[in-house]
């Protein structure tokens, strides 16, 4: 489809796993927009390789702390998009103050404002115990303020969602919430955040380990599936097809098969294990020193279930490819090599 409007973008996480892989399919359906990517520590190196993927980007250094700069950058364009920390609130909450300045500046025109958060605003706090009847929630429906409120990504989430529900200088507001991503990506950062957690505790623990028994589970979604849900979103909404403020609320999951934890950590372990890499196989439960750190946040994310029923996304006709291809045990191997070179 052709696009009358090109917008210009200000994107965060041009770097990480889940938005380099975005990026390489906006450059491939919307190729020399004006992109505008907030980036830490800025060499050469990294310049090069965010420019490979995406041809006339703009590097802006800065980080997620950076009030002023980000304020100013987000007054700049017509679309903001957000792959970075989902619970960095300072970040968000300078990215509203901006976007709130830019409504009031083109009234009848609001800038768009894609958030991606995750399924962590479902954790049912199972403590990794076995569980019947964990509640599924369907995103359409869906009530931010109804989900457990001691858990993760809300503190983001409610107030982008007011943002974009206000009657004084709105915003087009919408959030994603992917589950379980998994795979090795093609994008800079190989390998998703919660695989490498693991692997650097089973470096220091000489075998891979779980929150409690590891009996929790949650949708899974391969990771060029769920930058393309991105994809499928931001072109709904440049069309005037998505969803937006109080509906805009998306899952970014798949009906695959939920994985215990238990049972991927234990092919993990057996794999490192084999390789003489770690000194015991399959998985145990991490102790004491490994979780307590992390307290309800690795609680609440990391032996929580979190179950979820993509239904937005369903009415744009969107639809897992390579998740179908490729589930999470098979291409757990090769992630895990990846992950264990970099953690």
């Amino acid at each position: 489809m052709s696009y009358n409007f090109k917008p210009s973008i200000f994107f965060f996480g041009a770097t990480g796993y889940l938005g380099s892989e975005f990026l390489i399919l906006l450059a491939r359906d919307f190729p020399g927009l004006q992109v505008n990517a907030l980036v830490r520590n800025a060499t050469p190196e990294r310049r090069a390789k965010v420019e490979a993927i995406y041809p006339g980007i703009n590097l802006v250094e800065g980080s997620l702390d950076d009030d002023a700069i980000i304020q100013e950058e987000v007054q700049k364009v017509d679309v903001v998009i957000n792959t970075a920390s989902s619970d960095h609130w300072p970040s968000v909450k300078s990215t509203l103050a901006g976007l709130e300045k830019s409504a009031a500046a083109r009234p009848g025109n609001p800038p768009l404002y894609i958030h991606i958060s995750g399924c962590g605003i479902l954790a049912d706090n199972a403590r990794g115990e076995q569980l019947d009847n964990v509640p599924e929630y369907s995103d359409i429906g869906l009530d931010l303020k109804k989900c457990p409120p001691t858990n993760t990504h809300l503190e983001s989430d409610i107030p982008i969602v007011e943002a974009g529900t206000r009657k004084e200088n709105p915003i087009r507001s919408i959030i994603i919430f992917p589950c379980q991503i998994y795979g090795v990506g093609e994008g800079i950062q190989k390998t998703t955040l919660w695989l490498r957690f693991f692997t650097d505790f089973a470096k220091k623990l000489g075998y891979a380990g779980t929150w409690g028994k590891g009996h929790n589970s949650m949708n899974n979604i391969h990771v060029k599936d769920c930058a393309n849900s991105i994809l499928v979103v931001f072109k709904a909404a440049l069309e005037g097809k998505a969803d937006e403020g109080a509906e805009g609320l998306y899952f970014s999951a798949t009906d695959a098969p939920k994985i215990p934890y238990r049972e991927w950590t234990k092919v993990m372990g057996d794999h490192l294990h084999a390789q003489g890499l770690l000194e015991h196989p399959g998985t145990r439960p991490m102790p004491d020193e490994i979780v307590d750190p992390m307290g309800h946040y690795g609680w609440s994310l990391l032996g929580g279930n979190q179950y979820a029923k993509p239904e937005r996304l369903a009415k744009l006709g969107w639809k897992p490819t390579e998740t179908l291809k490729h589930s999470l045990l098979e291409t757990m191997h090769a992630a895990v090599d990846e992950a264990w070179k970099t953690s």
